[in-house]
């Protein structure tokens, strides 16, 4: 089963001829992409191929030395993280690195965007508004830890999850802002196999609610059940896009992750 395909030439987010350069390295070197509204998008590579650079320029993590990036029509290339999550562009991290003395529920809160309590002034002069606000957020974030199975640990603080449940934590964070779109990094990294297959489901879940998806991963296996489409980088550069079957049996995409020729 794989994410559905979407009509062409509806790019939620598109990146064109981007470059990051550190001193006298290119970590990205005229890299383009565009992620279509609906999908499930794969980037793939070999370590050091860029890709995690490439989703910090995406996420606003980092701000280009040349290209452009473009959200739903605009361009947001010197946009930061918390901009674009407005504009409906999330990232989770490989890493998650939740508050860990905050509790549960109160880490998925802190995803929650635009909230009148954030307002010193709308404190006074609106707190209805402000409680109601605050009781529709907790509802939603509780829905979120009973979407990902993460009900039973909501009053527990953050530091006792295992790393798959930091995972499936910082997704529900993600979550509370409705993003468009998600750009999802190495969620199935040091995940038990039975933990994978149930984010796998939720992945899939959300594309068919309509969040459309973008993916690094190194397990391959996944990326071929859930991407309708890859795009391969390696040393910065766009190596190979197109369906996962085309993809695998390519011979430079074969070398670029074995070192050998095809």
């Amino acid at each position: 089963m794989t994410g559905t395909t979407p009509p062409p030439n509806d790019a939620l987010l598109a990146a064109t001829a981007l470059v990051m350069q550190f001193g006298g390295m290119r970590a990205v070197d005229g890299m383009s992409l565009d992620l279509q509204r609906g999908e499930i998008l794969g980037l793939i590579g070999p370590n050091g191929a860029g890709k995690t650079t490439m989703f910090n320029l995406l996420a606003g993590s980092l701000r280009p030395t040349a290209g452009r990036i473009v959200a739903a029509g605009v361009n947001v290339t010197r946009e930061s993280p918390d901009k674009r999550i407005v504009r409906g562009i999330g990232r989770t991290f490989q890493i998650p690195r939740p508050f860990a003395e905050m509790t549960v529920l109160e880490n998925v809160l802190t995803g929650a965007q635009r909230q009148a309590g954030e307002n010193m002034l709308a404190n006074f002069l609106a707190p209805g508004r402000v409680a109601r606000e605050e009781r529709d957020a907790v509802d939603k974030a509780r829905g979120l830890l009973d979407f990902l199975t993460l009900s039973h640990l909501a009053n527990e603080p953050a530091r006792v999850l295992s790393g798959g449940q930091r995972k499936l934590l910082e997704l529900a964070r993600v979550l509370m802002a409705d993003p468009k779109a998600i750009l999802l990094d190495e969620p199935a990294a040091g995940v038990n196999p039975a933990l994978l297959e149930f984010i796998i489901a939720r992945i899939l879940e959300l594309n068919a609610r309509g969040t459309t998806i973008l993916l690094i991963e190194h397990n391959m296996d996944m990326v071929a059940r859930l991407c309708g489409r890859i795009i391969v980088m390696a040393q910065g550069r766009l190596l190979r896009a197109g369906k996962p079957d085309d993809v695998a049996r390519d011979p430079a995409v074969i070398e670029a992750y074995l070192g050998v020729a095809a």
